[in-house]
């Protein structure tokens, strides 16, 4: 689900499809209908799977390493010295 996702702009609305997904695939695999009113928490405790906003937050600073770390002249790293 996090593929490419190192290159997302984060706002709000991207973040929320993503998180309604992955709640809806953890409802699925632990049987519960969100007529049992289960909190998110709750779901999260059962399921112990990290937040997928997190997920992305952390696949983005990596990302932001590589291309830093970069030196075959590629314009990544000369943008951000810029």
């Amino acid at each position: 689900m996090t593929y490419g996702s190192e290159t997302w702009s984060l706002t709000m609305g991207l973040i929320r499809r993503p998180r309604v997904t992955q709640r809806a695939m953890e409802r699925v695999m632990l049987e519960i209908s969100l007529r049992d009113r289960t909190s998110n928490v709750e779901i999260r405790r059962r399921t112990r799977v990290t937040d997928i906003a997190q997920r992305v937050a952390k696949l983005k600073l990596l990302w932001a390493g590589n291309i830093v770390r970069r030196k075959d002249g590629r314009w990544g790293p000369k943008v951000l010295e810029w």
